[in-house]
């Protein structure tokens, strides 16, 4: 299950009530840093960026495509290890607002990680150390260290033994 945090609301629905949640001072500073980084080409400049203006953790090395979509309201929520790809247009959530409630989780990706284009991660949710997701996945749940997941709803194609057998196999 994912980790988050649930926060009730009465009333509107809680997108309605959006800035008693987050500041817009702060969602606005955020979209004007995140579009700029959006289009950014220069990754040592746009993993400056949000360091800097979205307290991001972004480890070195780490790549994040063009147009890629992080959190616009709780950015600081995302943690990136080293040495890491997110796919072009993949979207990072920190937040979920629904009618009843809002959920805010932190999203943890580790070290070496791959993402394929067009994938989405929502809150609460841990990607482990040389994990690999494919294209278009909508990641829900947890991802093992060394596992290979894809699909909508996510599914676990191989994990990281299957792969060392695998590999185990074909050097023979």
């Amino acid at each position: 299950m994912r980790r988050t945090t649930k926060y009730p609301v009465t009333g509107a629905n809680s997108l309605w009530q959006i800035y008693k949640t987050v500041s817009f001072w702060k969602v606005l500073k955020n979209v004007i840093f995140i579009q700029i980084g959006r289009y950014t080409p220069f990754m040592p400049l746009k993993n400056w960026l949000y360091r800097t203006f979205l307290r991001m953790e972004i480890g070195e090395k780490t790549a994040l495509a063009f147009m890629v979509m992080p959190d616009i309201m709780f950015p600081e929520k995302i943690k990136i290890g080293r040495n890491s790809i997110i796919g072009y247009n993949t979207t990072i959530l920190a937040h979920e607002y629904l009618i009843d409630e809002y959920r805010l989780g932190d999203v943890r990706i580790g070290n070496e990680v791959m993402i394929g284009a067009n994938s989405t991660i929502l809150p609460g949710v841990e990607i482990g150390d040389r994990a690999i997701v494919a294209a278009g996945t909508m990641v829900h749940k947890d991802v093992p260290a060394g596992a290979f997941v894809a699909g909508n709803p996510m599914r676990i194609v191989y994990t990281k033994e299957e792969m060392e057998r695998r590999n185990k196999h074909s050097n023979r």
